[in-house]
């Protein structure tokens, strides 16, 4: 058994810091399996690992990748696995011990482990990782879509169930449409029965989201994106906002709500300290909340729907591992409807 494997391996900060070459393929430790990569989905975390990294603590060299999707190649006696299996991981190599994991909320594990930002990741022919991560697939499933399928879809699950979930007849507004999660979320949105609007600052994205199901969409570049909501809702707003953008949409984004509504936030890809907008909040009685990934049970409930075909991740392009940094540029531009995926040969 050959001892090496190709990944793309992060040696120093900065576009030329990654780099695709030998590397020690990884021997599961105790309770762990080991999976055969197929295709893994590109997100904005491999851009901030790669160029930042700031608060993560982790060692270099590091293989990057937060998600996976493949064949199982190794599993222990008993595990439930079996070898040559399709599977896609949870990324989230958990405690299993902390109140919060006690409790089944595994995304405030007190000692997370996540793939590619504190372990080795899924951009490489081999990934390890505990048993209890392994969700299996149909023998029929499309790796390339499950490989985009956790990042996406199980942070937009909670985010449109989670705490205060989207319900049918309601009014949500999506932000910076286009990334694989927003795409994922306009997809929930319409699965649940609510009225999705959408925002671009491109058309061609606007127009794609209004072929999936969009009630409308909102050009930002254009016209005030609360302005255009309000005519859209009889003057009232949205029940629900879902944002990722951050720091430049927050304030339109808050005005597009009802009152009473609620906004919730995954990202800030445009800064991370907008204004509060204080009075608003509670005049209005806002709420606002923060969502990361998913749960075992929410992700056990994202991955059945997709086995039978009810989730279908939309895939904007495919990159050979060796062009993950052509990969990478492509995701930087934001020019991507839906998810970019590395494929390994």
């Amino acid at each position: 058994m050959t001892t090496s494997m190709q990944a793309a391996v992060l040696e120093t900060r900065g576009r030329h810091g990654l780099r695709v070459r030998d590397f020690p393929r990884p021997v599961p430790a105790a309770g762990e399996a080991l999976l055969r990569v197929h295709a893994a989905g590109l997100n904005r975390v491999d851009l901030y690992m790669r160029d930042n990294g700031q608060g993560i603590t982790h060692a270099l060299p590091i293989v990057q990748g937060v998600e996976a999707a493949g064949v199982v190649a190794e599993a222990p006696a008993g595990s439930g696995l079996r070898v040559g299996q399709k599977a896609v991981l949870y990324s989230n190599a958990v405690c299993g011990h902390c109140r919060f994991c006690r409790a089944g909320d595994q995304p405030l594990c007190l000692r997370a482990d996540i793939m590619g930002e504190h372990r080795h990741g899924g951009f490489a022919e081999h990934v390890a990782m505990p048993v209890h991560c392994f969700f299996p697939l149909p023998d029929d499933a499309d790796l390339v879509g499950a490989g985009a399928l956790m990042t996406g879809h199980l942070t937009a699950w909670r985010m449109v169930f989670g705490k205060r979930a989207l319900r049918a007849g309601e009014t949500v507004l999506i932000v910076g449409i286009g990334s694989g999660v927003a795409v994922a979320c306009l997809q929930l949105a319409l699965m649940a029965g609510a009225r999705a609007i959408v925002t671009s600052s491109s058309d061609t994205k606007i127009a794609r989201a209004l072929e999936l199901g969009a009630s409308a969409g909102v050009n930002y570049r254009r016209e005030k994106v609360s302005a255009r909501v309000l005519e859209l809702t009889g003057g009232e707003g949205v029940d629900m906002v879902l944002e990722s953008s951050g720091q430049d949409s927050w304030s339109e984004s808050l005005k597009s709500l009802r009152r009473g509504g609620r906004l919730v936030t995954c990202g800030a890809t445009t800064g991370s300290n907008p204004g509060a907008d204080l009075q608003r909040m509670f005049i209005r009685q806002l709420e606002v909340y923060g969502s990361t990934g998913g749960s075992f049970e929410e992700f056990r409930q994202v991955v059945a729907l997709f086995a039978r075909g009810a989730i279908k991740p939309v895939i904007d392009r495919g990159f050979p591992l060796a062009r993950v940094t052509e990969a990478m540029d492509a995701l930087g531009r934001s020019e991507q409807f839906g998810k970019l995926v590395v494929t390994v040969p």
